[in-house]
């Protein structure tokens, strides 16, 4: 009867709440509210581990106490091997909480800093409407390793993700050089932020132009001048060799992702150059295929887009972006556990962003399952780095094949014959 239907109805409802992306607003909500709940459980019950932070605030002290050589900035781990904004804001928390010393008020911090990462990144999937709202369940609550990175381990990670979704949320609101602004304050923070920068190019010249892309680019260069400054006119080589060393080499105990390879091997410089070069042409194959639709040349990006002759089908910011992001994490060097927050959050966009049948969600959520099975495995072995790749690998096929641009329709050529007339008509 009329009860039966009431149930029906609230199970289509809820149904629909589940797979709707229209329904992400209500979702994302009630995932923020129950994660404020998750993250004090988790400070308040699980031990703090002692990786970075003192180390951090070691680096950051010298600073205070005056030293502007960036060469003698050291801490318990080494020296300092971040841009000038991670010493700025890290000053910050260096004072917030008692010289470092406070530990528990900095986990809140964090745990401040996650809710409004959620929030920015739930304001981006509100935009781009793709993703089913089941699959927030487990970006949210079903992962511990990105509590960990958050506030259990305190890592600067977290601070160049949050801002650099700050600026994506600039980007979309069509603000492009105040983010332009905040992507360089990124970078400033952690230079992981860079993985991002060939997909940012490509937007800038598909938007301005050659000569209308080079006003943002100052925006970005100098704002990393003005941060660097104090250090660069007292060692501006030590600076720029310690803060943007592209060369440094990483530990093999410590990677997530080529435990399978001879150490020889990890360490070795033309195993680099080799992951560079893939990294390039992954980079130039899509940005040919998959983010250049228009019928020109890409040559014509660099024109003024009023010159254009045709004009570019609309361009979705964020999946140029996190592919960007996504081709610099599978060829990356070394992955380390708390590099996971680099891709985390990009990963269901990745995976839903593409065409999804009844029967195809099983297997995504299958693949982040798996994803994040290998990133808590420690230390990595042989399988968890080999399934991570796999992984990757499937990412990208499915990108790859599931944005192609439609096949281009061909209409017969007009028949030359000239129409039968009707006797009517004559």
């Amino acid at each position: 009867g009329r009860g039966a239907a009431a149930l029906r109805r609230a199970w289509r409802e809820r149904r629909a709440a589940l797979l709707e992306p229209s329904y992400t607003p209500l979702v994302a909500a009630c995932l923020c509210l129950a994660e404020g709940g998750v993250n004090l459980w988790v400070i308040r019950r699980v031990p703090y581990t002692e990786i970075d932070w003192k180390a951090y605030m070691e680096e950051v002290e010298g600073f205070a106490n005056g030293t502007l050589d960036y060469t003698q900035l050291k801490g318990g781990t080494g020296p300092l091997v971040y841009p000038a904004g991670f010493v700025y804001i890290f000053l910050g928390l260096y004072y917030a909480t008692d010289r470092g010393t406070d530990i528990r008020l900095a986990q809140y911090l964090f745990a401040g800093l996650y809710l409004l990462n959620l929030l920015l990144v739930f304001r981006i999937y509100c935009r781009t409407n793709k993703v089913p709202p089941y699959v927030f369940f487990f970006m949210c609550c079903a992962s511990y390793r990105i509590h960990s990175i958050f506030v259990l381990r305190l890592f600067n990670d977290p601070v160049a993700m949050a801002i650099l979704f700050l600026a994506i949320n600039l980007f979309l609101e069509e603000h492009w050089s105040w983010g332009c602004l905040l992507f360089s304050l990124a970078v400033s923070v952690k230079m992981n932020i860079l993985l991002f920068g060939p997909g940012l190019l490509f937007l800038l010249l598909q938007r301005f132009g050659l000569l209308g892309c080079i006003p943002k680019l100052c925006i970005c260069a100098l704002l990393q001048v003005v941060l660097g400054l104090p250090f660069l006119l007292v060692n501006p080589v030590g600076y720029l060799t310690r803060s943007f060393d592209l060369g440094r080499q990483f530990q093999f105990k410590w990677t997530v992702n080529w435990r399978f390879l001879p150490e020889e091997v990890f360490q070795n410089r033309a195993f680099h150059i080799i992951l560079l070069l893939a990294h390039l042409a992954g980079l130039g194959l899509f940005a040919l295929h998959r983010w250049h639709r228009s019928k020109e040349s890409i040559l014509a990006l660099l024109k003024d887009p009023a010159e254009r002759k045709h004009a570019s089908p609309p361009l979705t910011i964020v999946f140029v972006l996190f592919s960007s992001n996504f081709l610099g994490v599978c060829c990356s060097r070394s992955l380390h556990y708390q590099f996971y927050v680099w891709y985390f959050h990009t990963l269901p966009y990745l995976l839903w962003c593409t065409p999804t049948t009844k029967l195809a969600h099983m297997p995504k959520v299958l693949l982040l399952g798996v994803i994040e099975l290998c990133w808590n495995t420690y230390p990595s072995t042989v399988c968890s780095s080999l399934s991570l790749h796999i992984c990757h690998g499937l990412v990208l096929l499915q990108l790859w094949y599931g944005t192609a641009p439609p096949p281009a329709l061909h209409t017969p050529p007009p028949s030359r014959r000239p129409a039968a007339i009707s006797k009517k008509a004559r």
